[in-house]
């Protein structure tokens, strides 16, 4: 059998490194015209969208309100009396006398005032509403809207979704556009390939699947606004496809590589998006244990590799969220039961019976109430990285990672027991 070539040869890596890096500075120098633009004035009086409220308790209690303005997110203080805000519409006036270029690109805390608040009336908002009227419990309908319309969670709910280790699962990202992809694959291969044996037959009908595909996927990416995990898994399948159709090896680092430097290129934001680093650290690992063990028994892989998965990611787990409980592991299980969830739960929802399943998830919120806290320090994690990175040349230091990986849990498993 023919082995599949490599991506970058040689100096063929540091030509295509110099053409990103063009790319990068051009995008950047676009980012800090924008940024002149916007600040000119001192002030600005934007529309944006509350993905997040909190309350803060320092000399008095306030609202922490997080906004999607578009260009920007910008964080802002109100008092308690403005109630309830969250996935609203805001119109409010900016001081943008502090803000740096920096602030810019990764969001900015600014004063607001002629603050107004408004119900949206997107067909998003409308769709999310729809989602909600079939179901009882306002938790649930929330994780519901979380999945399809990436609508934002509370704090409190947040917390329950940690605690189970579930919080990449609902939270949407590339694993779901995965899911909906194979879905799509799936059902329009049903109708068009008799369609294709009859009158088409001389054309590529993976190649048309992949398309008709791939223009469902950028319309739901665009309309949930390009989020970042959504973005990245985006651009690997592009990029993924490509490669494979074109007989380069798919399941490489050099795929993985190829894809965050073209979105980094093109999106220099996504250097502070915390969302997109999570979600480009679990293909990571994915691809770091097929380095390994692509050749193993399929039963034996499938059954190793998210526990493998889970390990490498607990780090992470730890120390940016600190939250930790003896139902955490089972996100394993929760995860494989989610690849025939979603689907089914799109299903549902589609012809009016989003609430079947209801019974189930309230059992599942049910096992976060026994939650602890257990911050671990960023050396660690640092340590993690060196030894993952170290891990993708060495056989022993992936083995070593593997070790601390398991250690760290069995320490967690230790603590909160």
């Amino acid at each position: 059998m023919l082995k599949r070539p490599e991506l970058f040869r040689g100096r063929e890596f540091f030509y295509a490194l110099g053409v990103f890096l063009l790319i990068f500075l051009f995008s950047l120098s676009y980012e800090y015209y924008s940024y002149q633009k916007f600040a000119s004035d001192g002030n600005v009086t934007l529309t944006c969208k509350v993905t997040n409220q909190y309350i803060k308790h320092k000399f008095r209690d306030f609202y922490m309100l997080k906004l999607d303005c578009g260009e920007v997110n910008i964080y802002t203080a109100k008092p308690l009396k403005i109630g309830d805000v969250m996935e609203k519409n805001v119109r409010a006036e900016f001081d943008l006398s502090h803000l740096d270029f920096l602030g810019y690109l990764k969001g900015f805390y600014a004063k607001s005032r002629d603050f107004y608040a408004f119900e949206d009336e997107s067909f998003k908002a409308k769709l999310n509403a729809d989602i909600a009227s079939q179901h009882e419990n306002k938790e649930v309908a929330t994780i519901y809207k979380a999945l399809y319309t990436a609508a934002p969670e509370d704090l409190v709910l947040r917390q329950k979704v940690a605690t189970l280790g579930l919080s990449h699962t609902v939270s949407i990202s590339g694993f779901h556009l995965g899911l909906l992809s194979g879905v799509l694959f799936f059902l329009f291969g049903a109708f068009y390939r008799p369609i294709h044996s009859r009158y088409f037959p001389y054309r590529n009908s993976s190649r048309d699947l992949f398309l008709i595909v791939i223009i469902f996927l950028f319309t739901y990416v665009w309309f949930l606004s390009f989020i970042p995990p959504l973005l990245r898994s985006f651009g690997m399948l592009i990029v993924g496809y490509l490669l494979y159709d074109r007989g380069f090896k798919l399941l490489s680092m050099a795929t993985l590589l190829l894809t965050i430097l073209l979105l980094l290129a093109f999106f220099p934001r996504l250097l502070f998006s915390l969302s997109f680093w999570l979600s480009a650290s679990g293909v990571f690992y994915i691809f770091l244990f097929s380095l390994y063990y692509e050749k193993i028994n399929k039963v034996l892989f499938f059954f190793l590799f998210p526990i493998f998965v889970y390990l490498a990611m607990l780090p992470f787990s730890l120390t940016i969220f600190g939250i930790f409980s003896l139902v955490h592991p089972l996100s394993i299980v929760w995860d494989e039961i989610f690849i025939l969830f979603y689907p089914l739960s799109i299903l549902l929802h589609v012809s009016g019976f989003g609430g079947v399943l209801d019974p189930l998830l309230l059992k599942l919120l049910s096992l976060s109430d026994t939650q602890n806290s257990l911050h671990v320090s960023y050396f660690f994690l640092y340590l993690h990285l060196v030894l993952s990175l170290l891990a993708v040349k060495w056989r022993n230091f992936f083995y070593l990672l593997v070790f601390e990986s398991f250690a760290l849990f069995i320490y967690a498993i230790y603590y909160v027991a």
